[in-house]
């Protein structure tokens, strides 16, 4: 490791860049209450940072419904794009670390277990121009908490995964960083993330700047 910081950020979407928690909430009450069963913030905490794959499976386990998996998911999908269409809301602090690392100049990456359809309209409202590249749920073989995520973003950027921070608000994306090696700051959104070795805990990205993500123990120990 080098001094002087990251050469690379990636960044989860999901409660992390976006307060979508909230939204995936209404979605999934409406399908739930389609498929003839019920939802509640409890079953949703089961389904942070998993996959779209994972929420249908649940879903069909819950209400012992015979719908066919792809309309279940196609519903979800449907519902959030129409939502994230019309406003996608910032978690605080997230635009002014997007303009910073940009400025800097610092390669960044979205990489999330959304579906390419819900990164599409985010890259739009948030700014495509922050993004060296996204890496959607759907384009790899396995999801977080699964590393093949994040390995990927740092592959095609060319950085290795330690010489990367990324961060995350769900225990499965953090498990998914820390396994692909990469230096791991943790912003906790529904589910709490305790701290460990290695592993950096901030209460909001308000909290977290360049100079932060530069100052970590990882880079700051570099020779």
């Amino acid at each position: 490791m080098t001094r002087g910081g990251p050469r690379a950020v990636l960044f989860d979407m999901d409660g992390l860049l976006i307060d979508s928690e909230r939204v995936w909430l209404e979605v999934e009450t409406e399908v739930m209450a389609w498929l003839g069963g019920e939802w509640s913030p409890a079953h949703q905490e089961r389904l942070v940072g998993g996959s779209l794959a994972i929420a249908v499976d649940y879903m069909l386990e819950l209400t012992g419904s015979d719908a066919p998996r792809e309309e279940i998911g196609g519903r979800m999908l449907d519902g959030m794009v129409e939502r994230l269409s019309t406003c996608v809301p910032m978690m605080p602090g997230a635009k002014d670390l997007l303009a910073e690392i940009r400025a800097a100049g610092v390669p960044a990456a979205l990489v999330s277990s959304s579906h390419r359809r819900l990164i599409e309209p985010v890259l739009d409202a948030v700014g495509r121009e922050h993004f060296a590249l996204s890496v959607a749920g759907d384009e790899v073989a396995r999801t977080k908490p699964d590393p093949e995520p994040y390995l990927t973003a740092a592959a095609r950027l060319g950085v290795p995964p330690g010489e990367c921070v990324v961060l995350e608000d769900s225990p499965n994306g953090v498990a998914a960083a820390e396994a692909a090696g990469c230096v791991t700051v943790a912003v906790p959104n529904v589910l709490p993330i305790p701290p460990a070795p290695g592993r950096t805990v901030v209460a909001s990205l308000r909290e977290v700047s360049l100079a932060t993500l530069r100052s970590l123990p990882a880079f700051a120990a570099g020779a």
